[in-house]
């Protein structure tokens, strides 16, 4: 006997508790997303992101930079963003235009408010099983 799974409706589901579990909360998780250029298939992930939060009450900023951003500027914005109180996750949206190091913006992200999990500290952590 064949299990069907329907992966829609357990999203649902999921997104239903959490939503439960976020009205609950004295103040509402903080999610910043960085989108730099103009990438068709991350803008469509960014916005699935959005879509995502909004149906658990999660509250998210977006930071759409043109293609032309430096490294510097965008580092900049990820030292704000670690700093503020308010954003409890950063996801920055891969690929970087080829001027900006992934690499380099990855470290900078704080392992505590990685929300993929790139960063060297948590690629560790998760390698080691914690």
């Amino acid at each position: 006997m064949a299990i069907i799974i329907d992966g829609r409706v357990m999203a649902k589901n999921e997104k239903l508790k959490i939503a439960e579990e976020v009205a609950a909360m004295e103040r509402k998780p903080g999610l910043a997303v960085i989108l730099v250029g103009d990438n068709p298939a991350s803008r469509l992930y960014v916005n699935n992101k959005k879509k995502d939060c909004a149906e658990c009450g999660i509250r998210s900023e977006e930071y759409a930079l043109p293609a032309s951003t430096t490294e510097e500027e965008l580092l900049s914005l990820l030292d704000q963003l670690n700093k503020n109180d308010e954003i409890d996750g950063i996801l920055v949206q891969l690929p970087l235009p080829a001027s900006i190091s992934e690499e380099k913006i990855i470290a900078a992200i704080d392992p505590a408010k990685d929300v993929d999990a790139f960063h060297p500290f948590n690629v560790g952590r998760i390698t080691t099983g914690n």
